[in-house]
C-alpha cells in the first residue's frame, strides 16, 4: 500500500509536533509544507527532508501528491483554509479550537460528509490511558451515580504581563483561555459524561495589555480566565475553572464524586500538559485515596520527551486508517463543532450574564441539526 502524502499548513505546533508525528507514522508521507513567508517554507522544508516548500495555499492544494492536510495556523484562519482543503478533495486534520463560530464548524463538516473526506480534530485527551481508563471505569459505574464533577485546570503560561502580545491576546483572531484549553475541557466532557443540559459561563482578562517585540504595549481582549457551570442530561452538576495565568497554578485536575467514591484524574506538570497524569480513587472504607494502576492494554506504543506527541500521533493514527478504509472516525469535526458550539454558548452566556440552554441550541447551518 502506497504511503498517503501529507501537507502542512501551519508551522508552529505543525513543526514542533504534526510534522514528526507523520514522519514517525509508517503510512504516511509529509511531502509539503506552507508558510506565507517562503524563506521561512523553505527552511522548515530543508530542516525535515519535505519536498515541496509553498508559499501560497493553493499551490501546496493542487499538489497530486498531497491527500490530506494538517491544518494548524491561529484560529481565525481555519475556516477559510480547510474550506479549501476540501474543495480542493484533501483530507483534513484540524487543531482546536476548529473555526471561530459554531457555523463555520458545522459548515466545513457538512460539506466534507458531502465530499466524502476523513476528517479528524486533535482532541488528544482522548488517547491518554490514564484518560482512557478512567472513561473504562465510568463506562462500568465504577463510583456509581455521580454526584458532582469538578474540573480545574489552572497554570502559568501566560501569567507573566511581560509574555509577548500576538494573536492569541486577540479575540478576532481566536486567542484566550477558552479557545485553547476550554476546548478540550468541552470535547472531554461530553466523552466522558454525555449530553449537558445548560451551562453558564463568566471570562475574565487578568493581564490588559501586553508588549509586543518591540516593546509597544497593546490591549489585550482574549480571555484568560474563565469560570463555567454545567449541567449534564442526567442532573449531575459540574463546576469549570480555567485559568493560564495563574503563578504556580495546580495543574489540570479532574475529580468525579459519586455514590460509592471519588476517582480524581490530576497532573501538576507545568511543562507538559499530557505527562504526568495520575489517576487515584478514594472510598469510604480507605483512609486515604490510593493510586490507581493503569491497564497494559491502555499504554500507547511509545512515548516521547515532549507528551503531546504519542497522542497526537494516535490521533493521526486513526485519521490514517479512517482514510484507508473510508470509515468516518472520532474526533471528527463533529466533535469539533459540538465543542465550539459550547464555547459560543459560554461566549453568550457571559454576555448575557445568565444560564443557557443547550438543547435548543443544538442547530447548524439552515437549521440543519448537528446531533
Amino acid at each position: 500500500m502506497s504511503k498517503i502524502g501529507i501537507g502542512i499548513i501551519g508551522t508552529g505546533f505543525g513543526q514542533i509536533i504534526h510534522i514528526p508525528a507523520l514522519q514517525i507514522h509508517p503510512d504516511t508521507e509529509v511531502v509539503a509544507v506552507y508558510h506565507r513567508d517562503r524563506s521561512k517554507a523553505k527552511q522548515i522544508a530543508d530542516k525535515f527532508g519535505i519536498p515541496h516548500a509553498c508559499d501560497r495555499l493553493d499551490d501546496l492544494l493542487a499538489l497530486r501528491e498531497v491527500q490530506a492536510v494538517t491544518i494548524s495556523t491561529p484560529p481565525s484562519f481555519h475556516y477559510e483554509q480547510a474550506l479549501a482543503a476540501i474543495n480542493a478533495g484533501k483530507h483534513i486534520l484540524l487543531e482546536k479550537p476548529v473555526t471561530m463560530n459554531a457555523q463555520e464548524a458545522i459548515a466545513l463538516y457538512q460539506l466534507a460528509q458531502k465530499h466524502q473526506l476523513i476528517t479528524a480534530t486533535d482532541f488528544e485527551f482522548r488517547c491518554v490511558p490514564q484518560w482512557q481508563y478512567l472513561k473504562h471505569l465510568l463506562d462500568h459505574n465504577h463510583i456509581g451515580k455521580k454526584r458532582l464533577i469538578t474540573i480545574e485546570w489552572l497554570v502559568q503560561g501566560r501569567a507573566d504581563p511581560k509574555r509577548i502580545w500576538n494573536w492569541y491576546s486577540q479575540k478576532a483572531y481566536g486567542g484566550g483561555a477558552l479557545g485553547a484549553i476550554g476546548s478540550h475541557v468541552f470535547d472531554y466532557v461530553r466523552w466522558l459524561f454525555g449530553d449537558i443540559s445548560s451551562l453558564c459561563g463568566q471570562l475574565s482578562t487578568a493581564i490588559s495589555d501586553r508588549p509586543d517585540a518591540n516593546g509597544v504595549l497593546h490591549s489585550v481582549d482574549a480571555d484568560d480566565t474563565c469560570n463555567i457551570l454545567l449541567e449534564f442530561a442526567d442532573g449531575t452538576p459540574c463546576n469549570i475553572s480555567l485559568s493560564t495565568a495563574t503563578y504556580r497554578g495546580r495543574g489540570h485536575w479532574l475529580t468525579v464524586y459519586g455514590e460509592n467514591g471519588t476517582l480524581v484524574l490530576g497532573s501538576a506538570n507545568q511543562a507538559d500538559y499530557v505527562h504526568g497524569f495520575s489517576l487515584q480513587q478514594g472510598k469510604l472504607d480507605r483512609a486515604e485515596m490510593e493510586v490507581m494502576s493503569i491497564p497494559p492494554e491502555y499504554d500507547l506504543p511509545k512515548t516521547y520527551t515532549d507528551g503531546r506527541l504519542a497522542p497526537v500521533l494516535a490521533i493521526c493514527d486513526r485519521w490514517i486508517q479512517s482514510i484507508q478504509t473510508g470509515q468516518s472516525m472520532t474526533p471528527s469535526l463533529y466533535e469539533g463543532a459540538w465543542s465550539q458550539m459550547l464555547m459560543d454558548l459560554t461566549q453568550e452566556s457571559h454576555q448575557q450574564k445568565k444560564w443557557l440552554d443547550v438543547a435548543s441550541a443544538i442547530c447548524g447551518v439552515d437549521g440543519e441539526p448537528i446531533a
